[in-house]
Parts: structure tokens; C-alpha cells; sequence
């Protein structure tokens, strides 16, 4: 399905584009406390919502 080239280039990609989104988060977190009060509840109903998703097509597979 993947070459192993493809799956090491995936792994590094993801870790390197998830330290660069936590770096730019901790820069801004002053502003997003300031102007997105609340956001976190978005994320959590998000989260959530795909459990939802997801425990729907396990149990009635």
C-alpha cells in the first residue's frame, strides 16, 4: 500500500508540522484568550461528535 519512503516521510511530516502548530499556539495564546473566549467547548463538542461517529459504526458494523 505505502513504501516504506512514503511511511518515514508521513511520520517526520506530522511531527514536524505538529511542532510548528504548537509553537505558533504558544505565541498567540495571549490573543486567543482574548478574543476566543470559549473555543475550547468547540473543540470538546468536535471531539466528541466524532466519538459519537465512531461508536455508531462499532457497534452497528
Amino acid at each position: 500500500m505505502f513504501s516504506k519512503g512514503q511511511i518515514i516521510f508521513g511520520i517526520i511530516f506530522f511531527i514536524v508540522f505538529a511542532i510548528a502548530i504548537g509553537f505558533t499556539y504558544r505565541k498567540d495564546l495571549k490573543l486567543h484568550k482574548k478574543f476566543y473566549p470559549g473555543s475550547i467547548w468547540i473543540l470538546l463538542a468536535f471531539i466528541a461528535f466524532i466519538l459519537f461517529i465512531s461508536a455508531i459504526k462499532f457497534f452497528f458494523k
